[in-house]
């Protein structure tokens, strides 16, 4: 049997056929992606009506990257349209066939969907700031040296292709239908947009305790010695109070945006890959190849060990730790 009657066949038992011809780019949106079209034009006046709040502190405001952000996202958005139903979908179609529970929709398994969506998302984003492969996708997010809402449009179109979404198929293997994980996970997304902003203070305590607030994120995106890899969370932030990667902001040390090695450009195209760049160059370096594929999935501060030879290390300058 062919791979793609394979394919059909594994899509028509698990009765995820109609899915498929949802998400196929050439037919028609699927659930996530509708919630965020839907969802666009309250993110462009939310960040409009943040722009005339702040438009005079260039330190808080610049209308040219805000327009740039979301130019980002819109390649984040368009590779996603195109691609997402081509790429994940399949393997998502697969592990769903062969889940090991049957699960209907209810309030408890909703619930339970929302909650996994939240633990896969932290070690998704942990990981991409601790792993460099992931890292050359999600560093344009976090390379502006200004914090507000157009920041949260600040997306990479690689992502697709980077395989972020991996880290969501055990949720599928277990009977959770893709519909709903993808549905969560937009939410989730639009939940984020709205923590990406200097106009909002500390929260009253029990909300800063279990969600993810944008005093929380605003650590996140922070370059400081202390914040950097911290406040990992999507809508929760108890799993960094957990896994002990939660900070809270201090007081009496505002966050400094952006990374420690900023980018070489502001073009779209070398905001989107200048990490693949600067990753494959450190892998060409001469070397062992072990030690050259490591780069993949060492943390992006990592060098090499000196080499015998030379004395050095064939490494960069860390991009997301303090120097």
């Amino acid at each position: 049997m062919a791979i793609t009657d394979m394919l059909l066949a594994v899509l028509e038992d698990s009765g995820l056929m109609p899915l498929w011809q949802m998400v196929a780019p050439w037919l028609a949106l699927d659930e996530r992606q509708l919630i965020f079209v839907i969802a666009t034009p309250v993110f462009i006046a939310i960040t409009l009506w943040e722009y005339l709040r702040i438009r005079h502190n260039p330190a808080l405001m610049d209308g040219r990257e805000a327009i740039r952000n979301f130019a980002l996202g819109a390649g984040y958005q368009t590779t996603e349209l195109l691609f997402a139903g081509l790429i994940a979908f399949p393997v998502y179609a697969l592990c769903y066939h062969y889940r090991l529970f049957d699960l209907e929709l209810n309030a408890l398994t909703a619930f339970l969907t929302f909650i996994g969506v939240e633990f896969c998302f932290y070690w998704m984003h942990r990981t991409s700031h601790r792993v460099r492969w992931f890292w050359a996708a999600h560093i344009v997010h976090h390379s502006s040296e200004r914090m507000n809402f157009s920041t949260a449009m600040r997306q990479n179109a690689t992502n697709i292709f980077n395989g972020n979404w991996l880290f969501y198929l055990p949720l599928a293997l277990l009977g959770f239908n893709p519909v709903w994980i993808g549905v969560a996970y937009a939410l989730s997304l639009v939940y984020q947009f709205f923590i990406h902003t200097t106009l909002v203070g500390q929260l009253p305590g029990w909300i800063e305790l279990i969600f993810n607030t944008p005093s929380h994120h605003r650590v996140h995106h922070g370059r400081n010695r202390g914040y950097i890899d911290r406040n990992f969370g999507g809508v929760l932030i108890i799993w960094d109070r957990l896994f002990g990667t939660f900070t809270a902001e201090d007081s009496q040390e505002a966050p400094t945006y952006g990374v420690t090695t900023p980018p070489p450009s502001n073009n779209l195209l070398v905001l989107w890959t200048h990490e693949y760049v600067d990753l494959f160059r450190d892998m060409a370096q001469p070397g062992r190849l072990m030690l050259r594929i490591k780069h993949l999935w060492k943390p992006p501060e990592w060098k090499r060990p000196a080499s015998p030879n030379s004395g050095t290390a064939h490494a960069r300058t860390p991009v997301n730790t303090d120097q």
